[in-house]
């Protein structure tokens, strides 16, 4: 996947998310593309399965259209491996749909809004945990949790 780079101050949580490399500072060049579950795996903060139940989600929310959109747009989306074979376009949106609302709800009460700020939106762990009110650091583990409990649901083997 093509990227967009930036030059980040690194710091004790991660690439400092705006502005550049202070003089003394360490810093880093991170993909501003890259997904925040992509970019916790690749740091060791998941495991395979925790981040194969989020790009399963993340997938099942992408299918069924469930993100906002400025414009209409007529053409499907078209994901590989979907599993829908031989359902009509209207029917994989809705099994999409059925499986998003039950893998969220497979996550218990509480975490379904992580999930969805992380995986679905994109927004960084720090980001989420300001907007849900909640102490710096806690969101990695509350995130790691509400994944374990969606990889149940998609049964991914552990």
């Amino acid at each position: 996947m093509a990227g967009e780079y930036a030059n980040r101050e690194l710091t004790s949580e991660g690439p400092r998310r705006t502005g550049g490399i202070g003089r003394r500072a360490r810093g880093v060049t991170v993909n501003l593309r890259e997904s925040p579950i992509a970019w916790l795996h690749s740091r060791g903060h998941l495991d395979e399965r925790q981040s194969d139940a989020g790009e399963r989600l993340r997938a099942d929310y992408e299918r069924a259209q469930l993100a906002p959109s400025v414009t209409m747009s007529w053409d499907p989306v078209r994901i590989k491996g979907s599993g829908d074979n031989g359902l009509t376009p209207t029917e994989k949106q809705m099994s999409a749909r059925r499986r998003f609302d039950e893998a969220t709800a497979a996550a218990g009460p509480g975490l379904a809004d992580v999930l969805w700020r992380v995986v679905c939106a994109g927004e960084t762990l720090p980001d989420a945990e300001k907007a849900l009110a909640w102490p710096a650091r806690s969101g990695k583990l509350v995130l790691k949790l509400a994944l374990d409990r969606v990889a149940g649901y998609y049964r991914i083997p552990g």
